[in-house]
């Protein structure tokens, strides 16, 4: 029986960059469909007003936090000397477009070559001083990625699988990002990856290219994305098939958690962060088991697309019966998204 280690973090692309955290914000208080009731800081909470006038301090802690949970990942990854790490991360209309959106969709590679910061274009910082067009060649596992499919289809998944992906730039911005924040201290990245790529976006992923909603919020949705359960139990499959294979496995859900660009009840201004309080007071408890039954709509109101990731490894870490250490959970009001960061071991 193969050991497996269950990891929970983000793939925030604003850790990408030396820019302005706010930025997002900003834009979204500028735009004509925000009211100039939600424009006013009155009717802002206070912790939002307070994150606002702590300004670049504020901005310089929530960098260095998630540097730190980074490392710690990153040191439990090297203890554990894994033969596979195994990432689900959405696409967010990248790789998959108006051609074909699968539910989910299994990466098969021996090794890949991705540039993770091309989409930021030239003249952008970043912590690594790296060029746009650097290159991050993955590793990956074929068998493994061949076997994992087999396997899901035989449990009545309908996995799809690509052998390569469609944009030039390689695989999308989850897996990349989820990569080079793991080897944040570019010490190298040998572990083999198995990339799978879900679609958390659903409604959202063509009416809004993946990404905001106020620029078009009345734009026709697109079908939804699978269910939180359907998440689950995919994840719990997963566990179960490597369970049984001979790889040790790193399992990882990757994302932050409500986004305010999605949150349409706090006007795309902030993420619903009672909806995080409520999630990570479950995780905290070991009942991420209830997140199986969570509704798509509860989902979708807090902003929580991306949250189906984690979903995911909740389910494979309640079919292995693995225990939640949270690393940190850090908060915030106008960078978009509040993150977490865990551990989850046997």
């Amino acid at each position: 029986m193969a050991e497996i280690l269950g990891v929970g973090m983000t793939h925030y692309p604003g850790m990408m960059t030396l820019g302005s955290f706010a930025g997002l914000f900003r834009r979204t208080l500028a735009h004509a469909a925000v009211s100039s009731e939600r424009k006013d800081p009155a009717s802002w909470p206070s912790a939002m007003r307070l994150e606002v006038e702590r300004g670049q301090d504020a901005e310089d802690e929530h960098r260095a936090r998630h540097v730190a949970a980074f490392r710690e990942l990153r040191a439990a990854i090297d203890r554990f000397q894994p033969d596979l790490v195994l990432i689900w991360g959405d696409d967010q209309y990248e790789n998959f477009r108006e051609a074909v959106i699968p539910p989910f969709c299994t990466y098969i590679f021996d090794e890949l070559e991705n540039r993770p910061f091309e989409r930021f274009g030239d003249g952008v910082a970043n912590l690594w001083n790296a060029p746009s067009d650097t290159g991050l060649s993955l590793k990956g596992h074929r068998q493994a990625a061949t076997e994992l499919v087999t396997g899901l289809l035989d449990e009545g998944f309908d996995m799809a699988y690509s052998y390569k992906p469609s944009q030039s730039s390689g695989l999308g911005h989850a897996h990349v990002n989820t990569v080079v924040f793991l080897d944040v201290d570019r010490r190298g990245f040998d572990y083999p990856v198995v990339p799978v790529a879900t679609n958390c976006y659903g409604r959202s992923v063509i009416s809004h290219r993946g990404f905001v909603r106020f620029d078009n919020p009345d734009a026709e949705p697109d079908p939804p994305s699978p269910s939180p359960k359907r998440f689950f139990d995919l994840g719990a499959a997963t566990a179960r098939i490597l369970r049984d294979s001979p790889y040790r496995a790193v399992m990882i859900g990757s994302s932050s958690w409500s986004h305010a660009f999605l949150t349409d009840k706090n006007a795309w201004l902030y993420p619903d962060v009672q909806a995080d309080q409520a999630r990570l007071a479950e995780l905290q408890a070991n009942e991420f088991y209830r997140w199986r039954d969570l509704s798509l709509a509860e989902v979708e109101d807090a902003g929580h697309h991306e949250f189906l990731n984690w979903i995911a490894l909740a389910g494979a870490m309640t079919e292995l019966g693995h225990k939640a250490r949270l690393v940190d959970y850090v908060e915030s009001y106008t960078y978009n998204s509040n993150k977490a960061f865990a551990l989850f071991e046997g």
